[in-house]
């Protein structure tokens, strides 16, 4: 695990970071054509920055914390603004940050134990990669709607398969965490003194 900030994998996480407020303004615009172009980009660094971090050994600690933050975030915010222009029903977007509080929590009861954080899991990368194309397709539907009707059952397919795989993650995740700290209970003083450090 390497402790080097510049990589391309940080850069491209830092660069869709950078892209939420950009893309939250041309939506709220009523510019989808160009949102549309954004959330795209969005989606395919996070594949790059994913296959280019584990093909040419650029895993780092700060990558393993800053790749998933900005997924959550661009997530979240594209969420927020498909809700707030009709492009998405409320309850599909609670269901999503409900997930994302879930792990929220862990990571807090995770660090009152002196553990960092999980390390992703590939069910949580799957759930991840079908929302983050769930929302192109839906905002392709609103944007352009001649293609609506290929696009809404496409979108709708993904995104409902996104949200069981994210769910059954954040299921994943929790069981890990119970049986870490559970684990870490049942240690010995001390071997305890030095478990998360």
């Amino acid at each position: 695990m390497s402790t080097r900030i510049v990589t391309i994998p940080n850069i491209l996480s830092l660069i869709r970071l950078l892209l939420i407020p950009v893309f939250f303004v041309l939506l709220l615009t009523g510019h989808l054509g160009w949102a549309l172009l954004l959330i795209a980009v969005s989606a395919v660094t996070d594949f790059v920055d994913g296959y280019v971090a584990r093909h040419f050994n650029q895993v780092t600690r700060l990558g393993q914390l800053l790749d998933p933050a900005a997924d959550r975030l661009f997530i979240l915010s594209t969420l927020l603004g498909l809700g707030l222009v009709g492009v998405l029903p409320w309850w599909f977007i609670a269901v999503i940050v409900a997930r994302d509080a879930l792990l929220i929590v862990l990571g807090i009861v995770l660090a009152n134990h002196r553990f960092g954080p999980l390390p992703v899991h590939h069910l949580g990368k799957m759930g991840t990669f079908a929302i983050l194309f769930t929302m192109p397709v839906l905002l392709l539907a609103a944007a352009f709607p001649d293609t609506a009707w290929i696009a809404l059952p496409v979108g709708w397919a993904a995104g409902i398969w996104g949200v069981f795989l994210y769910w059954w993650a954040g299921v994943a995740y929790a069981l890990q965490a119970a049986r870490m700290i559970r684990d870490l209970r049942g240690a010995p003083a001390s071997a305890s003194d030095t478990v998360g450090r």
